[in-house]
């Protein structure tokens, strides 16, 4: 480090929203060239400090210094001329442009569009790793690599300090070796990076400073070269570190899900048509988790599509197995009749597919359940049960709330997917999809929701659970199959298998060999 002034220094950050008090005289201190970890629990206030920080949201007290001058950010055009870029947690990018128009859209002021440009994004392009050509339709590419496209924007537009929200949630093992090697050469450059991130491990690889926030204040500084995982989980939720581990089997050879031969197809930007699912054949039981692996963009969000009635097979079946053993094909249902059928369904993007979040709590309860009790009264809503379900459901799942009639938009993450997840397990599903169940929520969240994970397949439920955190789907899986360019190429036995074998099945590297 250098005895240069803090590439950024917030001072008494305070932001109000009604009935909340998001960030309350929160001080925070970058020092220029580091790689600085913010952790704390869903609701802690994180993100509305980095978008405070990003100029998306004003304070309503305390002043922010970037490389030691106090400036007002009033906008993120504001933050990104000062020198800030930000990395969100879901890619801001247009699928059907290349990787140069990408980077290029909204700034072609900066370098034109001709040689001083081509000159930048080569440059760009050697200093994050891109794999990739500068032609290439982002459709095309692997997540590992939309997120170096990310990173060149902000660096395309000057960034010096860049903020990485939750840079790993979606990168196996070798690719985050890979983004942990791009950030510190970037670092030796004298790039300052904020890294927000709930994987404790990865925080003490690579940070060179942690700040802990709880319930919106800051509460301590720490070194991760001298501090525990443990202790960290502490500090920010005042427990201890939770472990997905599964120890007792409780499969049956009872059939739940039987899905046979299942195949999609779907037109491409250049009109042409590719197989997302080709041939995908498998079965869960009752009592079991099967696992599905696999690196973003091989399939996976297609899989849970087609099976939901989301999207309509091109070809194959898909099955509903009751405790009786009658098989129900829903392969020509919809999305409403399949989850009346008996399907929960805990979605990878709440916020599209999970939740209204300009209504209240009460009436996300009624969504997808609008036949069915507690919720109904034969062909009419029953309000006040579904509002009394809803308080059982914020007790029972440790929602944090300052009551249901607040809108969805009012939680953070976390208490919005214990509230998803209370919700799909209060339906008595015989089948859960869980499509990424716990990504973005802190270790607190994490733990209550494997703990109803596990307990539900104690009780007989069949889960299909879909998830990049490989060590959450080793510990609670059965079984898992393997994903790779819409095929089911392997099967893993989470007993014995590492997270970087399964990395290495899921990149193909094993295939490669």
């Amino acid at each position: 480090m250098t005895n240069s002034p803090p590439a950024v220094e917030l001072r008494g950050i305070t932001k109000r929203f009604p009935g909340v008090v998001a960030n309350s005289d929160v001080n925070l201190t970058v020092a220029s060239g580091e790689v600085h970890a913010i952790c704390g629990e869903n609701g802690a206030g994180k993100s509305t400090l980095m978008k405070i920080l990003y100029g998306m949201q004003p304070p309503d007290e305390g002043t922010i210094a970037i490389n030691g001058e106090q400036i007002r950010l009033r906008n993120p055009q504001d933050a990104i001329r000062a020198g800030i870029g930000m990395v969100h947690q879901h890619f801001m990018l247009a699928d059907n442009l290349t990787v140069r128009e990408n980077v290029l859209l909204g700034a072609e002021n900066l370098h034109g569009i001709g040689r001083a440009a081509r000159a930048k994004l080569a440059e760009l392009e050697k200093k994050v790793g891109l794999s990739a050509p500068l032609d290439a339709l982002v459709e095309t590419l692997g997540v590992a690599d939309r997120q170096r496209v990310e990173i060149m924007k902000v660096l395309y537009r000057g960034a010096r300090i860049v903020i990485l929200d939750e840079p790993t949630a979606v990168l196996v093992p070798q690719e985050v070796d890979a983004l942990f090697e791009t950030v510190r050469g970037m670092q030796a450059q004298g790039f300052t990076f904020i890294f927000i991130s709930h994987k404790l491990d990865e925080v003490r690889a690579i940070a060179d400073t942690v700040t802990v926030i709880r319930r919106g204040t800051t509460v301590g500084t720490a070194d991760p070269k001298k501090i525990s995982s443990r202790e960290l989980a502490e500090m920010m939720v005042g427990s201890e570190l939770p472990s997905p581990e599964t120890r007792e089997s409780t499969v049956t050879d009872r059939d739940v899900l039987r899905v046979t031969g299942l195949r999609l197809t779907v037109e491409g930007a250049d009109t042409t048509v590719r197989a997302v699912l080709d041939d995908i054949t498998f079965t869960v039981h009752a009592g079991e988790v099967l696992g599905i692996a696999g690196v973003e963009g091989n399939g996976q969000t297609e899989l849970v599509e087609t099976i939901m009635g989301m999207r309509k097979a091109t070809a194959g079946s898909i099955e509903l197995v009751d405790a009786d053993g009658n098989a129900r094909d829903l392969t020509g249902l919809g999305t409403l009749a399949r989850r009346e059928a008996g399907i929960g369904y805990v979605p990878e993007d709440r916020t599209r597919h999970g939740l209204l979040l300009t209504q209240p709590l009460w009436a996300n309860r009624i969504l997808g359940y609008q036949t069915r009790r507690p919720v109904s009264k034969g062909q009419l809503l029953d309000i006040p049960g579904a509002r009394k379900d809803t308080e059982r459901i914020v007790a029972d799942y440790d929602v944090r709330t300052p009551g249901i009639e607040v809108p969805a938009a009012a939680l953070s993450g976390g208490n919005q997917q214990k509230l998803v997840v209370g919700r799909e397990l209060s339906g008595n599903p015989v089948l859960l999809i869980a499509s990424h169940p716990t990504r973005g929520v802190d270790v607190g969240a994490q733990a209550l929701i494997w703990e109803q994970i596990r307990q539900a397949r104690h009780d007989g439920l069949a889960v299909l659970l879909i998830s990049a955190d490989l060590d959450e789907l080793i510990g609670l899986s059965d079984t898992i199959r393997v994903m790779l360019r819409g095929r089911l190429v392997s099967e893993a036995d989470p007993a014995t298998v590492t997270p970087t074998e399964l990395g290495s099945a899921m990149t193909g590297a094993e295939e490669a060999a």
